[in-house]
């Protein structure tokens, strides 16, 4: 799973890092909240571990806005506001779960866990189609006139981001931070083998969808029948 932790307490982020990345996990860290709302409304994740008090955005502020902007990520909230009405304000602003500190790292593990094994919405299952391709992200299924193909894992992530942005220019800077996220260690050429590798792919189905260069600026996914 990819894991982001928004938690201001840098020793506590780096301690539980270190053990969820022991477990396979790939982890994210934000330690601010105008950093943790921009991570968590443009990143891909498979669940956020939310901090409620946070500087210059507090946590419930956070989790309200990524769920009014339709995003269905998993969150624990963890805080030391432990009263009955505090759990109930965090479940009501959309949480998943609710862990109040100072908590077990086992039992952070075991939510974790139990989180992972609920089923996904039926609109997270959705496919995401263009013109005349279709691809599903959970099988990372690509689709084009009855052909398929299965993309890798970094291919679909890339597919996915421009799926969701069709006909938008879309900046180096944002593919880069969307894809491999903010830690992420990649070289600058790394990008453009990958979007070499989608078009590869779409020529291969015989699309009319084609990833086009905007100079100076980034990609972006169009029709190429339109001049």
């Amino acid at each position: 799973m990819h894991i982001l932790i928004i938690e201001d307490d840098k020793e506590l982020c780096a301690a539980l890092k270190e053990q969820l990345n022991a477990q396979s996990h790939r982890v994210t860290c934000c330690h601010a909240g105008s950093d943790a709302l921009y991570c968590a409304m443009n990143g891909v994740y498979d669940l956020i571990l939310l901090d409620r008090m946070l500087p210059e955005i507090d946590g419930l502020s956070i989790l309200h806005s990524i769920r009014q902007n339709k995003i269905s990520t998993p969150v624990i909230l963890t805080t030391a506001l432990g009263s009955v009405s505090d759990r109930i304000n965090g479940l009501d602003c959309g949480a998943d779960d609710y862990l109040v500190k100072p908590y077990a790292v086992e039992e952070l593990m075991a939510r974790i866990r139990a989180l992972a094994r609920r089923p996904k919405t039926l609109t997270e299952h959705k496919s995401l189609s263009f013109l005349d391709i279709s691809f599903d992200p959970d099988a990372r299924m690509l689709s084009c006139k009855g052909n398929e193909l299965r993309l890798s894992g970094r291919e679909a992530l890339l597919l996915e981001f421009f799926l969701k942005n069709p006909a938008k220019t879309l900046a180096r800077e944002q593919i880069f931070f969307r894809v491999w996220g903010p830690d992420g260690m990649v070289e600058d050429g790394n990008l453009d083998t990958y979007i070499y590798f989608l078009r590869k792919h779409l020529r291969s189905l015989k699309s009319r969808t084609v990833i086009r260069t905007v100079h100076g600026l980034g990609y972006c996914l169009e029709d190429s029948h339109v001049s």
